[in-house]
Parts: structure tokens; sequence; C-alpha cells
């Protein structure tokens, strides 16, 4: 038998769950952004009630008052879920992409790079009135290796969200839920990033600015420098044994050819890849 839901999904990964979702689950509504466009032309062609845009100040739950549902699913949902929602569902639940209650908040899969972390993971939670911080059902783990990108975690989401998901209706069809409340004294919030948020500090260690890179490379719109006023966006780097007098400043280019050398607080680093086009560097020059 087939269980309803209600639905809340925004982007790629959300329109993969979709495509899963319909083998096993009724979905009474889905609400999502407009640039969801493949969820939103799914919805149109299966005749599903859909809400589109910012779900604030009532807007969504007006929608939605007459969902016979007990079931509110948030699958990369981009906004903000407000009381008036949650309160309408027995079972509110998200799907957050990190071992909770580590790297609440936003791209938490960016930031678990960053911050040199070995695994991540898929946190399936009750949704309350705080920002990631409700009772968790189940987690998924999943490792990061020192070649994974920001996207490459992504890739493995896209496995790994529709098991989980499964995974809890499950548990809903069988009455199994247990809740298990976060410990509050070990989390760690992120806030959203932006495109200009990308900037690198050649004054930190090696290893940072190469997670740093990593975690937003192509197609995420990168980690970048400057040389001479002109914005430069660095997709791949790689420690290099290149030596350099210490009293030069972090972020000079320490060689040209064969390949884009610059130091950094505790080594060299290879620039490996840099994205759009060619730039003609001159040696002793600073990245800034």
């Amino acid at each position: 038998m087939k269980t309803n839901i209600s639905l809340l999904i925004s982007g790629k990964l959300g329109f993969q769950v979709l495509l899963n979702l319909t083998d096993y689950c009724i979905i009474e509504f889905i609400a999502t952004d407009r640039n969801s466009t493949e969820i939103i032309d799914f919805a149109k062609r299966k005749n599903i009630p859909l809400f589109i845009g910012n779900p604030r100040k009532e807007k969504l739950s007006s929608y939605i008052s007459e969902t016979k549902s007990n079931i509110l699913l948030s699958i990369n949902y981009l906004f903000i879920i407000e009381d008036d929602v949650i309160t309408k569902f027995k079972f509110p639940i998200n799907f957050h992409g990190s071992l909770l209650p580590k790297y609440r908040g936003r791209t938490p899969h960016v930031w678990a790079i960053i911050s040199n972390e070995i695994e991540t993971g898929v946190t399936a939670h009750f949704i309350d009135n705080g920002c990631d911080t409700g009772d968790i059902i189940l987690q998924e783990k999943i490792k990061i290796s020192e070649y994974d990108t920001g996207f490459s975690i992504l890739e493995k989401y896209a496995d790994i969200y529709p098991k989980v998901v499964k995974e809890v209706i499950t548990l809903l069809q069988t009455g199994n839920i247990i809740r298990k409340r976060q410990d509050n004294s070990s989390a760690t919030v992120y806030g959203k990033r932006t495109p200009d948020d990308g900037k690198i500090d050649w004054n930190w260690q090696k290893e940072r600015i190469k997670n740093w890179v990593r975690a937003q490379s192509f197609p995420y719109p990168g980690a970048f420098t400057f040389y001479d006023k002109k914005k430069i966006i660095i997709d791949e780097v790689s420690f290099c044994e290149i030596g350099f007098n210490n009293e030069l400043p972090n972020g000079t280019i320490l060689q040209v050819k064969p390949t884009l050398v610059v130091k950094t607080s505790n080594g060299s680093i290879k620039i490996d890849l840099i994205r759009y086009n060619e730039v003609e560097f001159i040696q002793n020059k600073i990245l800034t």
C-alpha cells in the first residue's frame, strides 16, 4: 500500500528523490522554488497540486489547509519552514546533508570539506522551530576522500538520499519511529554561502586552501583570488616541494612554468586548474 505524503522539495537532488518516491508514495502536494523547473514540470505532468515560491507569512499553510496526509517530508528545500506549516502534520521530517548535530545550516557538505572532515552523511530528523535542531530518526554516513569535491559529495547524496527517505517511510508505515534528542552542546552551525564568499586567503595554511578550493570547484561558483585586480577562479590545487624565503608575502608567485606555484604560510601550492582561460603571470607578483 502506498503512503500519502506532502512534499517540500528543491533542486536536482530533490528531483531525483521525487522520481523514486512516486514508486511507493502518493504525493498530495509539492512545494518548491521557482528555479526547480524539473520538479515544477513533473508536478504539472502528474497533476500534483503545486505551490511555487516563498512559503512564509501563511502563504503555504493556507494552500495546504485541505491536506489529508499526516506526513510532511522536506528534502533539499530552500526555505525555512515555519510553525504554521509544521503544526499541520504529525510527522514533519527533514533530510539534512550532515551528521547532526554537526553542520547545522546551509551547504553542510561544503563546510565539511573545508573543515577537513573525513565523513559526512544524511540525517533524517523531525522539524521543529529551530534550524536543524529536531529529534533524530536515523543517520547514514558517507566517507569524504581527499579527492572529493562539493559536487562529488552531491553525487553521493543522489545515491543515498532515496535510500534514507525510503527507510523513514518504512519506519512510519510500521510504527517503529524512535526519536533521539540532539546533543546541543556538540552542535556546530554554518551560515548561507554566496559566490562572493569564495575568496582565498593566502595567509591560510596550505591544507585549508586545498580544501577551500575543492569544496567549491566546478560546477560550483569556485574559490578565487585576484591578480592585478583581475578575478581568477581556481578549481584544483596540489602541494609541492618548491622552497621559498619565508620573508616573502604569502600569495607570492614562486614559479610560472611549467606550472604556477604560490607561497602560503606553511608551504607551496601548485595551481593545477584555472577556470575559463589562460592567465599570463609574472614571477614574484602577489595574488591577493
